[in-house]
């Protein structure tokens, strides 16, 4: 593909990054904004792929899509009570945040024009990122590795005591 195709894609990926992002935040409705979150996530994860981090962008869709967002959506749809509540969805305070608005995009232009060749150049990586964590992961950082996964572990457990404890409690009374 030459440099203007690549271009026109990464363009509508930003936009639908963009768009869908701005209809998560002045959705009024939850399921439309859950839905909007969705295809947030898969833009997020195609400017990962732009950027040549291929595992960033698998683990942005399998954390946030695969995870996150189907357990946001089981949550409003199994709660019968989100749909037939108002949510206030009013601009509070305007123009606090249209100035901040303005400046952010003020600093992104600036370091825009300023940095120079932002371009990743022609220069592919040798070998998969992917392959790289993996070895990195299970040699040097093996330790810190599992021991973040025990601590997962435990706290798995320990919440899955605290629920069954309350559920006990309230048995008895």
């Amino acid at each position: 593909m030459n440099e203007l195709t690549i271009a026109i894609i990464f363009y509508i990926f930003a936009a639908v990054t963009v768009v869908s992002a701005a209809v998560v935040v002045f959705s009024k409705n939850v399921i439309y904004s859950a839905f909007s979150l969705l295809f947030t996530f898969f833009g997020v994860a195609a400017l990962y792929v732009f950027l040549s981090a291929d595992f960033i962008a698998v683990t942005q869709i399998v954390v946030y899509v695969g995870g996150i967002l189907v357990l946001l959506l089981f949550g409003v749809m199994f709660t019968n009570t989100i749909m037939s509540t108002d949510l206030k969805a009013d601009v509070l305070h305007f123009i606090p945040g249209v100035v901040l608005t303005v400046l952010l995009i003020v600093g992104m232009l600036y370091a825009f024009y300023t940095t120079g060749d932002w371009m990743p150049g022609h220069i592919q990586l040798s070998g998969s990122v992917v392959e790289r964590i993996g070895i990195e992961t299970m040699s040097r950082y093996m330790l810190p590795f599992e021991m973040a996964s025990i601590l997962l572990l435990v706290a798995l457990i320990g919440a899955a005591y605290l629920a069954r404890y309350d559920k006990a409690n309230k048995k008895e009374h």
